[in-house]
């Protein structure tokens, strides 16, 4: 999963990204290590937040930003 590579892209802190999700940053760092799957609502969420697809935080696509961006 893309999801160290798209925070450090933003600047955003594990801490921060928990927050978004309301979950502990050391859950996040699960995720983002593959040593916890996140729940696809989160992932969604994510999506959503970075302005990206699912399938895009899931290395199924190259394309980083199919959306237009706000």
């Amino acid at each position: 999963m893309r999801l160290k590579e798209l925070r450090e892209e933003n600047n955003f802190s594990q801490k921060t990204i928990a927050e978004v999700l309301h979950i502990k940053q050391n859950t996040y760092s699960q995720y983002e290590t593959g040593a916890r799957q996140i729940p696809i609502d989160l992932l969604v969420l994510l999506a959503k937040h970075y302005n990206v697809s699912v399938d895009y935080i899931l290395n199924l696509t190259e394309i980083d930003y199919p959306y237009p961006k706000k």
